[in-house]
């Protein structure tokens, strides 16, 4: 890869020749269109025109993904060629320009008629270019200090039911949880702003019973508020967040958009907890969307400290290796070339987490470099929230021992009673 050119890789399908696809997908996103047009002068394609890389064809479908109304018109049938593409762009075309990054990689390329299935699989990008953008605040290695966990687990739960709960019940929550022993609390991703708990009240209610446990106890428990808004208010939620202190903001990636997001980082030296609600839109299609590879890439460059994964055995769709891969990715280097990794975002697994998750979980990253939230695998434990999780930190331990968890359990009642409730 050259160090002054980003580099996309697509999955395309298309009846049509995938070289000459690829070529119409580089110029419809650099230079050129459907025709050469006045002042597209070879001075200036050698400039900012887009570079083929690679086209490695794939199997083929008999069947169309989409339809084309394109293709219709022209008569054009199957067999449906696959193809994995690689497209270099040059970086001075955006600049440090987020939205205009994805605009580029991305763009009216779904909306091409030559092709019956387009994925933007993943981006590679020069350090160069990655140092034009926000970094994490905290990160991994931040978010260890700033609640003194440094040989495990961050284990964590979300504030159940999801919506519903006035401030001074979630409040009440709040302070069950932290003495239950949680290193992290988060607002769920549909509670932002409600009428009957608005963050100008659930904001200084949670924080004054944060504030009492760690006088308490010494020990600092993360909340996230969800502050998902529009820009501005983002903004202000966040200057609350601070001035109560607390030490980390939510926001819900998708519906907040790339911008909103450089903002808020740019805005307030809080954590920012990247929840990814509605991702599986741009994903789950294998022919159509936006892999994680890419998606994770856009997100950290607007300087998230934190990026949800799903869960390994949960409630939804993804398989195991899909999320495993996703936790890895969240803790390499984003840049292909960086001489180090300082910008690693923070793994977080959660959807149906429980202590019988865990094992899964750990193997998959290979290190203690993750954040575990269990909601119903705290909340719904038999014996109580201090219980779930005892029974989470206790599956940890016999992990790191490489002990197998229904041995652990002979000697460990929580653990016990959480494989009984759970496993079922």
């Amino acid at each position: 890869m050259k160090a002054e050119t980003i580099e996309a890789q697509y999955i395309v399908e298309t009846p049509l020749d995938p070289r000459e696809v690829a070529a119409v997908m580089a110029g419809e996103q650099s230079s050129g269109t459907f025709v050469r047009v006045a002042g597209e002068t070879d001075a200036l394609r050698a400039r900012a025109a887009a570079e083929v890389v690679s086209v490695t064809e794939l199997a083929p479908r008999e069947a169309p993904s989409l339809e084309s109304a394109y293709l219709e018109r022209k008569g054009v049938g199957g067999p449906f060629r696959r193809a994995r593409v690689t497209i270099a762009f040059p970086t001075a075309n955006m600049g440090p320009n987020l939205p205009t990054l994805a605009a580029t990689l991305a763009g009216n390329l779904y909306d091409l008629g030559e092709v019956t299935g387009l994925r933007l699989v993943d981006v590679a990008l020069p350090q160069a270019f990655r140092m034009r953008f926000e970094r994490p605040r905290l990160g991994v290695a931040g978010t260890r200090r700033q609640v003194a966990i440094e040989d495990r687990p961050f284990f964590g739960t979300i504030i159940k039911p999801n919506v519903g709960l006035r401030a001074e019940e979630i409040a009440d929550l709040v302070d069950l949880l932290c003495a239950s022993g949680v290193d992290f609390i988060k607002d769920d991703e549909i509670c932002g702003d409600p009428d009957h708990a608005p963050l100008a009240e659930r904001v200084p209610a949670v924080m004054r019973r944060v504030r009492k446990h760690s006088e308490r106890t010494g020990r600092d428990v993360m909340v996230a508020f969800n502050v998902t808004d529009e820009t501005d208010a983002m903004r202000r939620h966040a200057d609350l967040v601070e001035a109560e202190g607390g030490s980390c903001v939510m926001a819900s990636l998708n519906w907040c958009g790339l911008s909103a997001l450089q903002t808020l980082r740019r805005s307030t030296p809080l954590a920012v907890h990247g929840h990814r609600n509605g991702f599986g839109a741009f994903s789950r299609h294998p022919a159509l969307g936006i892999g994680f590879g890419a998606y994770q890439a856009l997100y950290r460059l607007a300087g998230i400290d934190h990026m949800h994964v799903h869960g390994i055995g949960g409630k939804f769709s993804d398989p195991a290796e899909e999320v495993a891969s996703a936790a890895r990715r969240c803790l390499q280097p984003l840049a292909a070339d960086a001489p180090e990794e300082k910008d690693a975002v923070l793994p977080v697994f959660s959807s149906g987490q429980w202590a019988g998750t865990m094992p899964a979980t750990h193997e998959a990253v290979g290190s203690a470099d993750f954040m575990f939230l269990a909601g119903g695998g705290i909340l719904a434990h038999p014996d109580g929230p201090a219980a779930g999780v005892k029974s989470l930190r206790q599956a940890y331990e016999a992990i790191a021992s490489g002990v197998p968890l229904e041995a652990a359990a002979k000697r460990l009642p929580e653990l016990q009673a959480a494989l009984g409730f759970f496993g079922k």
